[in-house]
């Protein structure tokens, strides 16, 4: 895949230069912390939707797609991504609760709503998935830059790492939501143009149906059944809704109605995507199927790739380039949120809370932006070491942040009687349960996993058992004040 023409590097270097003239618009916005973390809790509907749907369509929701279509699961593979439009359309109904707590982050919530004890534990085991999914971001984004511009990856990294964490701690969360308009624009529209050029050269859609095993094309095959759809629907659910890199666009929306309607756009977005890489991903199978592109071709850089071999072969460079251009910035629009919502919380729930009780808003703004630069060099480290095991465990924290906080977060927001003892005990009980079987099913292997009613996801039993915890403790000790007002800020 080396030696791409002037074009499709032109397109890219054009790209990247556009996000870093948005991000230095962006600071002409900032006059407070608020701005800085919130972009002034102005935006709208449209700006809420493009920052929501760009957050969560990241690498696996492009490149991860056509790999797992063009693999075991077909055309079951746009599950992955519907299954977050169905996520959004559950937060559209408790995101409106959301905007109205007027906090600026998920631990500060449980801080001001069940004490201190369950403020911190939410801001550590939230804090540390956000370095994990950053690393994880920039390995992505400069594996793709290497293959596809003939790079050194860790050259690409470093590149990477530095143009990433410059334009998000530049403009702050007014940098990031702008960004993610023109990359939502970029990955739709650019995967969207790739489609007629690939039907074009395996000779229209039949060619497609006839070229791919009948299995494939059903939404329900040997490779994904109903029960993983569930599965990655309730985890989808689960970390959205305390994800602070997600949660932070709905504290930013204009109001609570804003905040639902962004969500409900956010939720068309992925509905209408969920089928483009997909659909490129079954007509990859179809050409390996006729030889019109040799299967060693594909293997060279590995299955991954599939979408990157699919556009050097069957388009137009300019197009090349548009696609190039909107698979990196699929990877780039999650990687900025998650350096923001490092930032936030370690500066809002850690820094304020425990360090400098008086620290001024441009002082928090400060330790906010080091905080990101100190995320973005974390994160670039791992992504040069690319140590699978570090990377593991950072994976797995993502679903272990969720796991204890999800219920006493939502029902934090409705249920009068939520009590800080059942918020505490909740997080611990249903976090620890949720690692014990990642350890477990970890150590056991792929046959021996542990299943609950069918379920694999070990963020499934986590969450049962933070339930049960949550609501039985809240029962026996209710919250006092009977209220669901928030504590004031010290």
């Amino acid at each position: 895949m080396g030696g791409l023409n002037w074009i499709v590097v032109s397109v890219v270097v054009l790209y990247l230069l556009a996000m870093l003239g948005i991000s230095l618009y962006s600071r002409t916005k900032i006059s407070n912390n608020t701005d800085f973390m919130l972009a002034g809790r102005r935006l709208g509907p449209f700006l809420t939707a493009g920052a929501l749907a760009a957050t969560e369509i990241g690498g696996g929701s492009s490149l991860g797609v056509v790999e797992r279509a063009y693999g075991d699961w077909g055309m079951g593979a746009s599950w992955y991504v519907m299954t977050m439009a169905l996520a959004f359309i559950f937060l559209t109904f408790v995101g409106g609760k959301f905007r109205q707590s007027m906090v600026k982050t998920v631990p500060e919530y449980f801080r001001r709503r069940y004490g201190k004890g369950s403020g911190a534990m939410a801001a550590v085991i939230m804090i540390i998935p956000l370095i994990g999914l950053t690393a994880s971001q920039f390995i992505a984004s400069a594996t793709i830059t290497s293959v596809m511009l003939n790079l050194d990856y860790r050259t690409a990294v470093v590149l990477v790492a530095i143009f990433v964490t410059a334009y998000s701690v530049i403009g702050g969360m007014w940098s990031i939501t702008l960004t993610d308009i023109m990359q939502v624009f970029f990955i739709v529209i650019g995967m969207a143009l790739a489609i007629p050029f690939a039907l074009s050269t395996i000779g229209g859609w039949d060619n497609v149906v006839a070229n791919v095993p009948a299995e494939k094309m059903r939404f329900f095959n040997s490779g994904i059944g109903p029960m993983t759809v569930v599965s990655l629907l309730v985890m989808y659910i689960a970390t959205f809704t305390v994800g602070q890199e997600n949660i932070s666009r709905f504290y930013s929306a204009r109001d609570d109605k804003t905040a639902r309607i962004g969500s409900l756009m956010a939720s068309g977005v992925n509905f209408l995507f969920a089928f483009i890489p997909t659909v490129l991903g079954l007509i990859m199978i179809a050409l390996i199927a006729k030889g019109t592109i040799p299967a060693d071709v594909l293997m060279q850089n590995g299955t991954r790739y599939a979408l990157p071999v699919l556009a050097v072969n069957t388009m137009p460079a300019l197009i090349v380039g548009v696609l190039f251009a909107a698979i990196i910035s699929a990877t780039m629009s999650s990687a900025d949120s998650d350096m923001l919502g490092a930032g936030c919380i370690f500066s809002v729930d850690l820094y304020k809370v425990y360090m400098r009780p008086k620290a001024s808003d441009k002082e928090i703004m400060n330790v906010t932006k080091i905080t990101m630069i100190v995320t973005g060099a974390i994160a670039m480290i791992i992504a040069l070491t690319n140590t699978r095991s570090l990377i593991q465990v950072l994976v797995i924290s993502f679903t272990l942040r969720a796991a204890g906080t999800f219920f006493p977060y939502v029902m934090g927001h409705y249920w009068k009687k939520a009590s800080p003892l059942g918020a505490f005990l909740s997080i611990i009980l249903g976090s620890l349960m949720t690692l014990f079987i990642e350890i477990y099913n970890g150590y056991m292997g792929a046959g021996n996993k542990l299943a609950l009613f069918g379920f694999q996801e070990p963020i499934i039993p986590g969450l049962i058992v933070s339930l049960v915890v949550f609501v039985g403790i809240s029962l026996l000790f209710p919250n006092k004040k009977n209220s669901l007002e928030l504590s004031d800020e010290a």
